[in-house]
Formats: C-alpha cells, sequence, structure tokens
C-alpha cells in the first residue's frame, strides 16, 4: 500500500491517475457496455467526449488563467476527470495568488463531486492545509476528521501536528508526529524528523 505523507507524492498520485484513468478508462468503460447499448455510437460518443474534454483542459492550461476559467470549464465539463483536475489546478493557482477562499471553493468542490476515495483524499489534506493558513485551526481538525484511505494516515497525522503546533500544543504536536512517524511518515520526509526534533529539545524533560 502506497503512503503519501509529502505534497510532492500526492501531486505524482494525480498525475498518475489520470495517466491511467483518462481516455483509456473511457475506451475501456465503453466497451464493456457495448454490448447493451450498442457499442458503435455509443463508443464513438464516450470517446468523442473525452477528446474535447482533453482539448479544452489543454487549452485552458495553456491559457494561464485556469482559476478565472475553471468554473466554466467545470459547468462544460462536469463529469469528465479532467472537472477534477481542474479544480486541483485552480486551487494550487488560487494558493500562489493567496485567494484562500478561491482555494477552499475548489478543493471542496472536488470533495463533493469526485467519487475516487484517493483523490478525494488528496483534496481533503490540501484543504486542511488552506484553514492553517487562514488560522482556522478547528475547522483545519474537523476536515482531517474525515474518513479517509489508510494510505494518507501519516499525511493526516503530520498535518494534526502542524494544527496543534500553530496552536501552541506542543504535546499534541509531538504526539501526531510520532503517530505519523509510525506510519511511515519518515520514509519520504525528513521535514518530519526535524519537527520531532525540534519538539524534543523544547520539551521540558529535554
Amino acid at each position: 500500500m502506497e503512503i503519501y505523507s509529502t505534497e510532492e507524492q500526492q501531486e505524482e498520485a494525480i498525475k498518475r491517475f489520470f495517466r491511467e484513468n483518462g481516455l483509456a478508462l473511457a475506451i475501456g468503460i465503453v466497451a464493456g457496455l457495448g454490448g447493451l447499448y450498442g457499442w458503435k455510437a455509443y463508443n464513438q460518443n464516450q470517446i468523442t467526449t473525452a477528446e474535447k474534454a482533453s482539448d479544452s483542459f489543454t487549452q485552458l492550461v495553456e491559457s494561464g488563467a485556469v482559476l478565472e476559467k475553471a468554473d466554466t470549464f467545470i459547468k462544460d465539463n462536469g463529469e469528465s476527470s479532467y472537472s477534477t483536475l481542474t479544480a486541483f489546478v485552480a486551487a494550487k493557482e488560487a494558493v500562489e495568488k493567496n485567494d484562500l477562499d478561491a482555494a477552499s471553493e475548489k478543493l471542496n468542490w472536488i470533495i463533493t463531486n469526485e467519487q475516487n476515495p484517493e483523490l478525494k483524499a488528496t483534496a481533503t489534506t490540501r484543504l486542511a492545509r488552506v484553514h492553517l493558513a487562514q488560522k482556522q485551526y478547528e475547522q483545519a481538525l474537523t476536515t482531517l476528521n474525515a474518513q479517509l484511505p489508510a494510505s494518507f494516515a501519516a499525511a493526516v497525522a503530520e498535518l494534526k501536528g502542524d494544527v496543534y503546533a500553530a496552536q501552541g500544543d506542543k504535546d499534541q504536536a509531538r504526539s501526531q508526529y510520532q503517530a505519523a512517524a509510525d506510519n511511515g511518515g519518515l520514509e519520504n520526509n525528513p521535514l518530519l524528523q526535524i519537527k520531532l526534533d525540534d519538539l524534543a529539545q523544547t520539551s521540558p524533560a529535554a
């Protein structure tokens, strides 16, 4: 089971999902349904729809205005997996522009509309980061208490540790960072060890 403890790992998981489940997935589903609904017409329609969504997404990214145009794209391609990808890109762009409300809106859209549990979990952890940046600590913890895949246990625990650290609760922060480490969070995330070491140095028992 893969463990997604860093933003980079989550980014790669998203990219891999769309590489593996984009147009090829649409074609596979269509082929399976062909015998029931008339393969020829249904197949061509779905492939054409997927191709259009892919082309539209490429044009959107190349325009350099994903955040500005995301709502229109999602409205036009609501049933396409490219809508989820667009929402992710728009949320990232919003964070870079310090428009955290817009980022929250896009991530909430993914959580509400996306069926894939790993993509939904990625949106959930990123939303918690947005709440943390907004100093909405209780909301961040509530968001992280959602039921997520086990592969996100380390990321969730570390984020909870960040929230508690921001609140000045070093005991809870240390406990959550240790939980992240126990769930494999140290394997690809040296920053977690730094957080643990820093709290150990500031502990009254140190």
